[in-house]
């Protein structure tokens, strides 16, 4: 996701160091002990493949760069900071980790910004590649993420994070294509020539998508796309679901039903929608996406940080004024953190709604700060999660589906659409 940069905004949500009524057939749980369970989870995970559908790795890294330029954290070893390196990714059975090419919103401002940065990210997730060529490759199809697979690679696929990287030239979304891009959130903090945001709580530039916007969803059709409805309005959700020929994915979202009236995650009718067309949500860990007391206290802490810094000018939320109000308000206020089984429950939802075929993994490690919930605090922990899952009756298909089966589906059910249409 990459919390919002805008002025304090919602970034500073972050700032702290059921039953199936699906499609498939019901599986009584193991009547194993928790050793047993937990094991058979750490075999499932390094078995099948996982595939994440949202990763800030590279703005963490950009972030975090040497006087050179080069990043000064090593994922392909382990690092004392961040949620993701490949010590970790094993441990957790993480295959294909979707890497976020994060165009913050304050760049569509300047010509020419936002295209640059993600070219820059784009050129250090291929330098990660090129540094340890045996641990890591780049996905472009499936196909190549099964191979990286079976050699004992991780797939780093890439999924640009705001498509105001594109601004206003049609022909950067082939540009981006070529680079290896496979999917584009089509906005995210503010209103963006393509696209109206969720988080846009004003009046909204297009009332869904622009009429540009519509143009770019049929070139990420024609070329094999994906389209990410994440961070989109509701309105803007419904008319690309209108306008494109191939099913869509929610990258990073969970569901609206245990945070009422936030228009980030998605709506029951909308998570009806995206599957209706074939797609997949993708749920995410973040602890004020996953429930209401954690979304609730954000909120709270944002507003009270937000005012004590009009109160005194400041604009920067990491200032030091700043930071040290929020370590007084989370000593006074603790974050009420989530846990893996609420992760559980957002998968739940979206299977009794449409079924396990239409939901996956959109963690947002090294996006939503340290609000991750107990027992998914990095990625060496997805075996929790699948016990958890085990022992709610999902099978061993079943969670395969979820960690990949189902967005690679979607994958290449976008490149089928892309073949038909670009063939004579």
């Amino acid at each position: 996701m990459r919390l919002p940069l805008t002025s304090l905004c919602f970034a500073l949500l972050a700032t702290q160091a059921c039953t199936h009524g699906s499609n498939r057939p019901e599986e009584t749980p193991a009547a194993t002990a928790p050793a047993d369970r937990a094991e058979r989870s750490r075999e499932l995970a390094r078995r099948i493949i996982i595939a994440d559908g949202h990763i800030d790795v590279p703005y963490r890294l950009i972030e975090k760069q040497g006087p050179d330029g080069q990043p000064t954290e090593d994922i392909s070893l382990r690092t004392e900071g961040g949620d993701f390196d490949l010590p970790r990714a094993v441990e957790g059975g993480l295959n294909v980790p979707f890497m976020s090419i994060y165009v913050p919103a304050d760049l569509q401002q300047t010509p020419g910004a936002a295209k640059a940065h993600a070219d820059a990210l784009i050129d250090l997730v291929e330098g990660v590649v090129r540094k340890a060529p045996e641990k890591f490759a780049l996905a472009h199809s499936v196909e190549e993420a099964r191979r990286n697979f079976r050699e004992g690679k991780i797939s780093l696929a890439m999924g640009i994070e705001n498509g105001a990287a594109i601004e206003d030239k049609l022909e950067n979304v082939s540009h981006f294509h070529q680079r290896g891009v496979r999917y584009i959130t089509l906005t995210h903090s503010q209103d963006n020539q393509i696209s109206d945001a969720s988080f846009n709580t004003g009046p909204r530039t297009w009332k869904g998508i622009s009429p540009f916007g519509r143009q770019v969803v049929s070139e990420m059709n024609r070329l094999g796309i994906m389209v990410d409805v994440s961070h989109l309005s509701d309105d803007a959700i419904r008319q690309v679901l209108e306008v494109s020929k191939a099913p869509v994915i929610a990258s990073h979202s969970s569901a609206r039903h245990f945070t009422p009236g936030w228009e980030r995650n998605i709506s029951d009718e909308l998570i009806g929608a995206v599957a209706g067309k074939g797609g997949v949500v993708m749920v995410n860990f973040g602890s004020f996406f996953l429930t209401q007391a954690a979304n609730a206290h954000g909120s709270a802490r944002r507003d009270a940080a937000m005012a004590f810094a009009a109160e005194r000018g400041i604009t920067d939320r990491q200032h030091p004024e700043v930071m040290a109000f929020l370590e007084a308000y989370n000593r006074e206020h603790p974050f009420p953190y989530a846990t893996v089984e609420d992760v559980a429950d957002h998968i739940d939802h979206v299977v009794k709604l449409v079924g396990i075929d239409h939901v996956g993994l959109g963690s947002d490690f090294d996006g939503v700060g340290d609000s991750l919930p107990v027992g998914l605090k990095d990625v060496s922990q997805y075996p929790n999660l699948f016990r958890v899952l085990l022992e709610r009756g999902y099978s061993e298909a079943d969670i395969e589906k979820l960690a990949s089966g189902n967005v690679f589906r979607v994958w290449e059910q976008v490149e089928k659409v892309a073949a038909s249409t670009t063939s004579p």
